[in-house]
């Protein structure tokens, strides 16, 4: 009888624990499941500061959310190259798992979106994408000339963190040090077979599917992932993002800094203080914030502002078109040199700064004739105003003698002889004397 009560509550115990670590399993898969993927858009946008705190907050948001892991959606062109080391170590030293997925179709990661891909824990691309051409570039000399020895520094840096990366990523170290040396790049399928990307997925519900039950390391441990049922949050761009990402645009800074010469130049040029001053003031704030973000070349922007103050010095003395083709040459050449980056995304775009100094020297000609044509025409008030008129001699005239014109009698003079009563004409006013001439049919 003790013998079965012995063995009874053996098996009792031995299902009770089974019990409760199946239910433990169970209730840690659950967990699991229910906690949620968080998604960030880097969407055709350079990586700049903006994208750094965009990037920065998902992955603080991620973990307060307790998130399996982020998901960057990336397609941008490249970058600042101190924001893309802010990021990358954001990435690196993330408690939750970041994957970046080079996404949609026809979507790239060059120049700086390489070391982000590189560095995340998981890189995944969609079908017909392509990614590389990392090789930094420096325009250290004020006048945009690179110079070629801090052009090797910044190389053999971006070499060796590109390499670090790799081989703390398991990636191709060999092809991750060509996209920085030989600017080579790949297609998706290119990358995947050459081991720079971890999976191909043509949308975000391939993408999950293939991450599913996935063993990352973090640096807060080993992470199992179990996307395939998970939530997805979203993260949103503040609209203060949304505004500074479009305010670093060179192509905008530049419309901001024209502005905001030309309305504080009108409130110069114009008495009292209103709106195009007050314009002109924030639109330079804004236009400077850019600037200071933007690799500014400062000899550029004194001959962009030295156009248009040749622009402005046409208008109000003219000088017959001089200062209207120096201003045009200065303002091209200062608008092409502006920034001091050979990446045409961080250069203002020429179909701009070609019609603004068209624009500009075709006012100015506009308005440098409407002068000329004032000092052609004849007056039509004052003594100027007699030359030309015909009058009526009133006593004879030769050196001396009296004419009527426009209600008043002058005193005149002529070389010819003239009869009382004829008509003449005035070649010339002296003083209070008219010179005048007879009229011939």
């Amino acid at each position: 009888m003790k013998a079965k009560t012995v063995h009874f509550l053996v098996i009792l115990l031995s299902l009770t624990m089974l019990g409760l670590s199946l239910s433990r399993a169970f209730a840690q898969s659950s967990e699991q499941v229910l906690r949620p993927v968080a998604i960030v858009d880097i969407d055709d946008m350079i990586i700049n500061p903006i994208a750094n705190e965009v990037i920065i907050q998902a992955i603080k948001t991620a973990q307060d959310k307790n998130a399996q892991c982020l998901i960057i959606r990336m397609d941008t062109p490249g970058g600042l190259l101190e924001s893309t080391h802010k990021i990358v170590k954001e990435i690196m030293n993330s408690p939750v798992p970041v994957v970046v997925y080079v996404w949609p179709q026809g979507a790239r990661a060059a120049s700086a979106g390489v070391f982000i891909t590189i560095a995340s824990h998981l890189a995944a691309m969609a079908d017909s994408t392509h990614i590389g051409a990392a090789h930094p570039v420096i325009m250290n000399n004020s006048w945009g000339k690179i110079d070629k020895e801090m052009q090797n520094k910044v190389l053999n840096d971006s070499v060796a963190w590109m390499e670090s990366l790799a081989k703390a990523r398991n990636k191709n170290v060999r092809w991750a040090r060509e996209a920085v040396t030989e600017s080579v790049s790949i297609t998706a399928k290119e990358a995947l077979s050459l081991g720079v990307i971890d999976v191909i997925a043509k949308d975000l519900d391939s993408l999950l599917a293939q991450l599913d039950e996935r063993s990352i390391e973090t640096a807060a441990g080993k992470v199992i992932l179990r996307t395939k049922a998970a939530q997805l949050e979203f993260i949103p761009f503040s609209w203060r993002q949304k505004f500074l990402n479009h305010l670093i645009n060179p192509n905008i800074a530049y419309i901001l800094m024209l502005l905001g010469f030309f309305g504080l130049l009108y409130e110069i040029t114009h008495p009292g203080f209103g709106f195009p001053g007050l314009a002109g003031i924030i639109s330079l704030i804004m236009a400077f914030y850019a600037f200071q973000v933007l690799p500014t070349n400062y000899a550029g922007l004194a001959l962009v502002v030295l156009g248009v103050a040749f622009f402005v010095i046409e208008a109000f003395t003219p000088t017959f078109g001089a200062f209207t083709l120096a201003g045009i040459a200065a303002l091209v050449f200062g608008s092409t040199i502006l920034f001091n980056q050979p990446n045409e995304f961080l250069r203002v775009s020429l179909r701009l700064v070609i019609p603004v100094a068209v624009s500009l020297g075709l006012i100015s000609t506009f308005l440098v004739t409407l002068v000329i044509r004032a000092h052609k025409r004849k007056s039509t008030i004052g003594q100027d105003a007699l030359i030309g008129q015909r009058a009526l001699a009133k006593t004879n005239i030769s050196a001396k003698g009296k004419v009527f014109i426009h209600g008043e009698i002058w005193n005149a003079q002529s070389s010819e002889k003239i009869k009382k009563g004829a008509e003449v004409v005035v070649d010339k006013v002296q003083g209070l004397k008219l010179i005048v001439r007879k009229t011939y049919l």
